[in-house]
């Protein structure tokens, strides 16, 4: 649909102001947390629930809240994969961050991963999608009856009941895919909620008599659910795993899961046009190459201070302690090194003697 610029651009503040404050509160959880596990507290992990008491935890869930307020709103001006796309930003201020208060160290690589993830997700935003005219609950309840959609939310609450009572119970503490499967497939449905119920207080507004309506009730009641289990799932994911491994990989099937159920819901995609889906599938990879390069060399100590080491030629200067790449040319002199005779121990100038001859020699005398 032709998104009024008005809106456009209230859309895009809201999911902005969203990301920085989602950002932080990954900060403020983590580190509620981790004064938890000082003081010996039973973990969330495993199962225990004394983050409830730590002031530290509510600030962040406080900043959460607002960020997923901000989040909520900007569904309402904009369309669902115009705004998912800019939590990469929240990506961002998690990583910068936590290397500032959580002494987790973000490298070259880290930081050329952050700026592939903004690039990517502006990419995505100017070719996103536009999806279909839903301008009223009504419109939103004939989008939810697709035939489609039912098979797809149907997978996705399947999917989730076997992964929270089969996988995670044995799983969940060593892979760190398996809670965050659970946030990002179940957030895909969050999603749909707020979408429907912000075109529902926009029809309020307006003195629309959208409280009288089953739909809306029904979606806030769908999205308690969904969030709770979100929250419940990415405070163990938090705190079993390191901040910077999280927020990236959740980030990247978050958006993946919302993209699937807006183009199933919305059917977005079958009016895009060439350009605009390689535009799109383009920037999401751009993103993932970020994700990648933030998590996999979080632990090489690389800086910007260190790339001349990187650089100098020589067996001095190499970083790896071993002989440089040398030319093939110098492999031919090599070789004919060591195709030389030994010298004669015994000639004459010689000072070196074998252990045997040595031996040999005081026996003798």
């Amino acid at each position: 649909m032709d998104v009024n610029r008005t809106d456009f651009y209230v859309g895009l503040s809201l999911a902005a102001g969203s990301s920085v404050f989602i950002g932080a509160s990954f900060i403020l959880k983590k580190k509620g947390l981790l004064r938890l596990a000082s003081k010996g507290s039973m973990r969330a992990g495993q199962g225990g629930y004394a983050y409830l008491k730590e002031w530290l935890w509510w600030a962040g869930l406080i900043a959460m809240g607002a960020g997923e307020a901000a989040n909520f709103a900007a569904y309402a001006f904009a369309p669902a994969t115009l705004v998912t796309p800019l939590g990469a930003m929240s990506v961002l201020v998690s990583a910068v961050l936590s290397s500032y208060f959580l002494n987790e160290r973000l490298n070259v690589h880290g930081k050329i991963g952050c700026l592939l993830c903004i690039f990517g997700s502006m990419v995505m935003v100017i070719h996103a999608p536009q999806e279909e005219e839903v301008a009223s609950l009504g419109a939103m309840a004939e989008k939810l009856k697709d035939p489609g959609f039912i098979v797809f939310a149907v997978s996705i609450v399947v999917s989730s009941l076997v992964l929270i009572f089969a996988v995670a119970p044995r799983y969940g503490q060593k892979n760190v895919l398996v809670y965050i499967l659970i946030c990002s497939v179940i957030g895909s449905l969050s999603v749909s909620c707020v979408k429907g119920l912000g075109i529902g207080i926009k029809e309020l507004f307006v003195r629309t008599a959208v409280l009288k309506e089953p739909l809306f009730w029904s979606l806030i009641v769908c999205l308690v659910i969904c969030i709770s289990i979100q929250i419940s799932y990415l405070n163990k994911a938090l705190d079993i795993f390191n901040t910077s491994i999280v927020t990236p990989i959740y980030y990247v099937f978050f958006t993946t899961s919302v993209m699937a159920c807006s183009a199933i819901l919305f059917k977005e995609w079958l009016r895009m046009s060439t350009d605009g889906v390689v535009g799109t599938i383009s920037g999401f990879l751009t993103i993932i190459l970020g994700i990648f390069l933030l998590h996999a060399f979080k632990d090489i100590t690389f800086t910007w201070d260190s790339l001349p080491l990187y650089l100098r030629r020589g067996p001095q200067g190499s970083p790896w302690g071993h002989q440089p790449y040398v030319a093939l040319s110098g492999h031919g002199s090599q070789a004919k090194d060591q195709t030389k005779p030994p010298r004669d121990v015994g000639s004459k100038g010689s000072s070196h003697q074998s252990p045997t001859e040595s031996a040999g020699r005081r026996n003798a005398l």
